[in-house]
């Protein structure tokens, strides 16, 4: 789209997400490395998310994306919560905005849906993963809530975005709607790790020269942490002096799972560090260099981001064989993948990958040419420019 022949003009691009800055998931990097990026290409962009912490400022401008969030406090439910007041900030920034842009798993994607329609808008949504709850009576409600609510909006869709093509043609949520899917891949950047500060934090963690392992990640039912640590059982046969890393919240409010595994934790405990949550990337890249490999024991998974940071600080990666998870390890064969929900097979993994580093490190160049960057932004933003108002 030009105007006289000139370049494309810039869009205006509203995102309508949960969460945004200072909370950090993965979910919200993508978000933030997108929409920042967006703006350096020209085009505006504004964030509609909860305002989560009180603290919060109603209405900033953040590395040149405005940030709008609710006046009114979410109401927690489960892993999300609900808006009351996101009908009424919707729909005027929806009217001053050519182009909606949804992130799914999320309450209000029908709501979003209809307002779009009524301001004569194109929604465009990414799809962030299949909600998957514990066991439960009202788990299985909001799950099943969360995709009817989900299919309202998918079937008026403009487009669907998925991490990889593997993952929609496995996902329930996205194979209904399999003509409006584009696979994009993630938009990954990664410091390169500092090798003197790596080989500190190897120091610190190894014990009598046995490997680290690493694993970036909640402490939630669905990767499966209990499995990665029942694993030490197969690899202390060959590596009695393993530790394995934790990186990430592991004590979860709308889960019991750090509880529910306490006594595989004390039974591992001293083959078990747990550091907590850091938004440091350059931490992460020296905590990624610092590991001999890193390890994901997900009974389910989108695509997992820190498969691709940790290939990119040079660290190979045992990943289980799920939908959307394997495709990192498959397209660039810097690791090995293992049967879901079989700890044993992690442990063999995890022991071969041990056994022949080398074998399983690639370049970074060549992780970064697969997982490019500029072609992830690209695709978004002609996929904006398609369905923007006219």
């Amino acid at each position: 789209m030009s105007i006289n022949g000139n370049k494309p003009h810039s869009l205006k691009i509203l995102i309508c997400v949960l969460y945004y800055l200072p909370h950090r998931t993965g979910m919200q990097l993508y978000i933030q490395r997108i929409a920042e990026e967006l703006v350096r290409r020209g085009h505006q962009v504004t964030i509609l998310a909860a305002r989560h912490q009180p603290d919060l400022l109603r209405d900033e401008t953040i590395n040149g994306v405005r940030v709008v969030r609710l006046t009114a406090p979410p109401i927690p439910i489960s892993r999300g919560m609900i808006m009351p007041a996101y009908p009424w900030a919707a729909m005027g920034l929806i009217m001053q905005h050519d182009v909606v842009s949804i992130h799914t798993p999320m309450l209000e994607t029908a709501l979003i849906s209809i307002l779009a329609s009524l301001a004569g808008r194109k929604v465009v949504a990414t799809h962030h993963g299949d909600l998957i709850l514990p066991e439960g009576l009202a788990n299985r409600v909001i799950t099943n809530v969360m995709f009817m609510m989900y299919r309202f909006m998918a079937s008026r869709a403009a487009r669907l975005i998925a991490y990889s093509q593997d993952y929609a043609d496995h996902s329930y949520y996205l194979r209904p709607f399999r003509d409006k899917v584009t696979p994009i891949y993630p938009p990954i950047q990664m410091p390169p790790p500092n090798p003197q500060r790596a080989e500190e934090l190897r120091e610190q963690w190894s014990h009598n020269g046995g490997p680290v392992i690493g694993y970036a990640g909640r402490f939630v039912e669905e990767k499966r942490p209990d499995l990665l640590i029942k694993s030490l059982e197969v690899i202390n046969q060959k590596y009695p002096n393993a530790r394995i890393v934790f990186a990430g919240e592991y004590k979860i409010k709308y889960e019991d799972t750090w509880e529910k595994y306490q006594p595989i934790v004390e039974q591992y405990k001293d083959q078990l560090i747990f550091l907590g949550l850091t938004s440091d990337m350059q931490f992460m890249s020296d905590f990624f260099a610092a590991c001999d490999v890193l390890a994901l024991a997900s009974d389910s998974e989108c695509f997992a981001l820190v498969q691709v940071e940790a290939m990119l600080s040079g660290t190979p990666v045992v990943m289980t064989d799920t939908p959307g998870g394997r495709v990192p390890v498959m397209v660039t064969g810097m690791g090995k993948l293992a049967k879901a929900g079989d700890w044993q097979s992690i442990g063999e993994a995890l022991v071969e990958v041990l056994d022949h580093p080398d074998h399983y490190r690639k370049p970074r160049a060549v992780i970064e040419e697969t997982f490019s960057f500029k072609e992830t932004v690209d695709g978004y933003e002609q996929i904006f420019r398609e369905h923007a108002r006219r």
